[in-house]
């Protein structure tokens, strides 16, 4: 029920040390401006719905379905949100759940760690974020992945994150540390929407003057320019918490661009982590994605193993999780690695998961969220 797709060997080494043991769940949550373009992202029909993406999101992992939600989960083009996935593993494992704030357009309506971060403008603009706010949130990120590393009788710690616009903000970072990502990242359109992301990122990069400087060697300088807030901050905990734990950057595309973000910003500020601590874990649908190439893109990143739950809902009882298997949303709030989680910690199978998570969907229509 785990394939790991790249650095076998790490990969298969990380899973057997971790195997029976309980993980903590801390989602970093964030906002672009860039996910309000038409088209960009399937993570809510409208502008308007995805603007309120993460928020519902995070509602929806804290309390599970509820009769009157403050902020129902947002309609998609096709498919069931990936929170689904998340809540169901993070409920049935009894699993500690942190959330974080990095800047979003107004606060969660359940309990989050406030960073002290703002929203990022679309990275188009080249100007994405203030330089002192991608300062502050990486000190955040740092001071929190030790206090909750610390604070951990669990082995490890599933870092997720919810950013609607995301992956294209993961391809800009990618594409300013000079790694050809171009065509490789996903989206949760069930066919990727390359050219519109490239274009963005080339506007960004070249508005910001950095075009002509990749690959860009102050970290700081690209997110703020064409990054998102969970990145950097996300970085930072992970960066702390693998000196300590065991950590799963949970998530496709956008882990991997935090993953190179990570190697970046150690390098450039003589940080001290634990690489063979950390391994990305996601979907099948992501890694095994046909209008992307999660893997390659993987393996030039280098030296981080790629592992993916290889959970199907091919016989699911609902056409919101079929569409999964269509290409539709794929990803997100830390759903691969929540599922990862269920094989690796008690053991879960195929059926024992997709009957959590069904059994989820039958509570969330019965009270109508």
């Amino acid at each position: 029920m785990i394939r790991v797709y790249t650095q076998l060997e790490q990969g298969q080494e990380w899973l057997r040390q971790y195997r029976g043991c309980s993980p903590v769940f801390a989602c970093v949550l964030g906002f672009t401006a860039t996910g309000l373009i038409p088209g960009i992202s399937a993570a809510g029909c409208t502008p308007l719905d995805r603007r309120y993406t993460a928020i519902a999101d995070a509602e929806f992992l804290y309390h599970g379905p509820q009769s009157e939600p403050q902020y129902s989960l947002p309609p998609l083009q096709a498919g069931a949100s990936p929170v689904l996935i998340s809540r169901a593993v993070v409920e049935a494992l009894n699993i500690p759940v942190y959330l974080f704030n990095a800047g979003l357009p107004q606060p969660p309506t359940v309990p989050a760690f406030d960073l002290g971060g703002t929203s990022a403008r679309c990275l188009s603009q080249g100007c994405a974020l203030e330089s002192a706010t991608v300062k502050h949130l990486l000190e955040q990120g740092l001071i929190w992945g030790q206090q909750v590393a610390a604070s951990m009788t669990q082995e490890y710690l599933i870092l997720g994150e919810c950013v609607v616009g995301g992956t294209t903000t993961a391809l800009a970072v990618l594409t300013g540390l000079g790694i050809d990502a171009a065509g490789k990242v996903n989206s949760s359109h069930p066919v990727c929407n390359h050219a519109q992301k490239w274009a963005l990122v080339q506007a960004g990069l070249q508005r910001a003057e950095l075009w002509e400087q990749i690959p860009v060697r102050d970290p700081f300088k690209l997110v703020a320019a064409v990054g998102d807030p969970m990145q950097i901050a996300l970085a930072g905990m992970a960066i702390a918490a693998s000196r300590t734990k065991g950590v799963m950057l949970a998530g496709g595309t956008q882990m991997l661009a935090v993953y190179a973000l990570i190697k970046a910003i150690v390098k450039v500020y003589e940080l001290k982590w634990q690489p063979q601590a950390i391994v990305v874990g996601t979907t099948r649908w992501v890694a095994e994605d046909p209008t992307g190439n999660t893997v390659e893109l993987a393996e030039m990143i280098g030296s981080v193993p790629l592992l993916a739950t290889q959970l199907s809902f091919a016989n699911s009882r609902y056409d919101q999780l079929r569409a999964y298997e269509q290409g539709y949303v794929k990803e997100g709030m830390g759903a691969g690695g929540c599922a990862i989680a269920a094989h690796l910690t008690q053991g879960w199978h195929q059926t024992q998961l997709l009957q959590a998570i069904e059994a989820l969907v039958d509570r969330s229509l019965a009270l109508g969220s």
